[in-house]
């Protein structure tokens, strides 16, 4: 089947569209943000009603400006210098723990102590409180913080006591030593709080506090089982217990 050429004699003519200035306004309303053409040629601009983030104009904000300082932390971002202190003082909690349960695990493991279950115990407490104050170092890092040491007390190196005996006084000082880094714990969230600084508080609430109860409840159960077998015998087998649940948590 042959097709017939339509010859190109006579120019096509499109009819001319306009559109009122309603149907315009009609329009924007109902396409929030868009630029409207009129068939004229006309180009009509609504204004953008609903865009709620401006990344290039907010970024402008003198809060998000990277410092070109050497020493300035690049990281650091709505970090209040009362937190920083706070977390250093906590660093130094963690590590005179440490350094208590040290001289713990030094003393049970005394030749004539002899309580090997002790002084694991210890030995592991005193690794724990370390892994603290290096996980709040890393943490003050993170922020953009600087990490600042202080000094840390001499523990004791005996810890006899011809009441109680020293398993029990020993037990009874761990517990009162978590009870205290509970407590400090509880501060720093506070200090956090009033800073507004809700990741603070996030990272103590997932990384301390739940293990700070545990680790009381624990220790106190401990303490109670101490005091009912006293000096005697049944120590070397609380011992022998306590050597093996080390071993095997």
């Amino acid at each position: 089947m042959a097709l017939k050429s339509v010859p190109f004699s006579s120019p096509v003519t499109i009819p001319r569209v306009s559109c009122s200035k309603s149907m315009v306004e009609t329009r924007g309303n109902r396409r929030r943000g868009s630029v409207v053409v009129k068939a004229a040629g006309e180009v009509v601009t609504v204004p953008l009603t609903g865009v709620v983030f401006q990344p290039f104009e907010e970024v402008k904000s003198e809060a998000y400006v990277v410092p070109v300082e050497k020493k300035a932390s690049l990281a650091r971002m709505r970090y209040a210098a009362e937190v920083e202190d706070a977390v250093n003082e906590q660093i130094n909690v963690e590590y005179n723990v440490s350094y208590v349960y040290h001289s713990l695990y030094a003393y049970f493991d005394r030749d004539n102590i002899a309580l090997k279950g002790f002084a694991k115990f210890f030995k592991e407490s005193s690794d724990e409180e370390r892994e603290h104050a290096e996980k709040l170092m890393k943490y003050q890092n993170t922020r953009g913080g600087r990490v600042k040491l202080y000094s840390v007390v001499a523990p004791l190196s005996d810890f006899e006591h011809a009441e109680k005996g020293d398993a029990l006084h020993a037990m009874e000082l761990a517990l009162s030593l978590e009870k205290l880094v509970n407590e400090k714990l509880l501060k720093l969230h506070s200090v956090a709080g009033e800073a507004n600084d809700p990741q603070l508080q996030d990272f103590i609430e997932s990384e301390f506090l739940a293990e700070q109860v545990e680790a009381i409840k624990m220790i106190s159960d401990y303490v109670t089982q101490l005091r009912m077998v006293g000096k005697s015998h049944g120590l070397w087998h609380f011992d022998q217990q306590l050597l093996h649940e080390v071993a095997a948590a």
